[in-house]
């Protein structure tokens, strides 16, 4: 999906999204991508470490030191199943934070849950399911929204600003860490080639799971640049709307308020 494409109406005959490289129905989207993600489950975080040669940490760690989250916040991480982000937040704030961690996927919020427990993060978070394009809290609920690596998994990705829009009270901050457009020619090369390659044979070789890694790649090179993805937060009604490009753009963290 780029900004060009016209905004996805699940409900219309037609209605059809990208899923990875294939066209799919639109109302058939969210429950592939649920299926991708009960498969990598257990081996996600293992995975992630494999693929980023452990850098994923550091382009974590840059994402919470940005939103710098403060005692007492009420904070959402949106796709943050496993509890990456939160697990993050709960240190820096030394627990006093309330992180609320909604997934879509129960299979990934049951991993996040034993893994909060096995550390005995036993305050401060809570577990939802619930859909990015339709959050199951009441409008202005938060003071920060943030979202790793999961935006470009949504059917429509307007209607989750929209909706992170809506729960964030005015003030609130909105973070998104997601894989972007790589900006040096020579390392767009070389990570196309790398991550064509490398992400399908890890997931084969580790997760037992080609064609869940082959989806993932193929998800990162459809979703939009870094400018286009600004223009659609500014869209959604978030302003002073910047982005911060790292690794050379493999990644980027967009920034965004709402006032």
């Amino acid at each position: 999906m780029t900004r060009s494409d016209p905004p996805i109406d699940p409900t219309a005959p037609e209605a059809t999204a990208p899923f990875g490289y294939r066209e799919v129905p639109a109302a058939d989207k969210a429950g592939l991508v649920r299926q991708v993600f009960d498969a990598v489950a257990v081996r996600y975080d293992l995975m992630n470490d494999l693929m980023s040669l452990g850098v994923h940490r550091l382009w974590k760690d840059r994402m919470v030191a940005t939103l710098a989250p403060r005692a007492g916040a009420a904070i959402i991480d949106v796709a943050g199943g496993t509890g990456d982000i939160a697990f993050r937040i709960h240190d820096r704030t030394q627990g006093s934070a309330h992180v609320t961690i909604c997934d879509i996927n129960p299979t990934m919020l049951s991993v996040g849950q034993d893994r909060a427990v096995d550390r005995g993060r036993l305050r401060g978070l809570d577990w939802a399911a619930g859909d990015a394009e339709a959050l199951p809290f009441p409008d202005r609920r938060f003071d920060a929204y943030t979202i790793a690596f999961g935006l470009r998994n949504v059917t429509n990705i307007d209607r989750a600003l929209a909706e992170a829009r809506r729960v964030l009270k005015p003030g609130g901050r909105f973070l998104c860490l997601e894989f972007s457009h790589v900006t040096l020619p020579l390392l767009g090369r070389l990570y196309d080639a790398y991550s064509a390659t490398m992400l399908p044979t890890l997931g084969g070789l580790v997760a037992g799971d080609r064609e869940s890694y082959r989806y993932l790649h193929e998800s990162i090179r459809r979703h939009p640049p870094q400018d286009e993805l600004a223009a659609m937060m500014t869209a959604a009604g978030l302003a002073q709307v910047t982005w911060r490009d790292m690794s050379g753009g493999i990644v980027a963290l967009h920034s965004g308020w709402r006032i």
